[in-house]
């Protein structure tokens, strides 16, 4: 069963809809995935992507972290987000993020800190519109694009077409920190 976040996310997905006045329909066009992933995810009994929340918030127009936290951003000049406590979202075992700019209205980008839990064997590819930046603080990662895998050292970047299906693992029995910046 998933942790309690993600049942909260699915209601903020449900009653974004709800208040938009979209069918599943409609955020399964906005999105690119299909009616019966977007039931799924606003089941709460589901992973839902990051790339989705993403996705949902775009074509909405809110932020993924009012998605995420259900707080809407309220500064406009800068916010300050001190080391550790950005605001929180746990995907699943492996995949735990960091939004780092949660509070600022209107961001252009998403920075995130994604931390990936060793263990996996199989790298889950999703996409996303936009461009996205990775840069490793810490660990070793496969990052797939496509079908190139490419190995990230600590103090590798990559920047890439989001549109193309992509997806990270730890190595080296190793968790694996890294800076994502995805474009809108």
């Amino acid at each position: 069963m998933l942790n309690e976040q993600i049942k909260q996310i699915a209601e903020r997905l449900r009653g974004l809809r709800d208040v938009l006045e979209l069918s599943v329909e409609d955020i399964a066009l906005r999105t690119g995935v299909s009616p019966e992933s977007v039931e799924r995810f606003e089941s709460g009994e589901s992973d839902i992507p990051m790339s989705f929340i993403c996705d949902v918030a775009q074509s909405c127009g809110v932020q993924p972290s009012e998605i995420i936290s259900g707080d809407a951003p309220k500064m406009m000049s800068y916010f300050l987000t001190r080391y550790g406590k950005g605001v929180g979202m746990e995907r699943s075992k492996a995949y735990k993020y960091l939004a780092l700019a949660a509070g600022f209205k209107n961001a252009v980008f998403e920075p995130f800190e994604v931390s990936i839990e060793p263990g996996g064997k199989d790298i889950t590819l999703n996409t996303h519109s936009g461009h996205e930046f990775n840069y490793v603080l810490e660990g070793r990662m496969m990052i797939q694009i496509g079908d190139k895998q490419m190995v990230m050292n600590q103090g590798d970047s990559i920047y890439f077409d989001a549109s193309r299906p992509h997806g990270m693992k730890a190595m080296d029995g190793r968790k694996a920190v890294f800076l994502a910046i995805i474009s809108k």
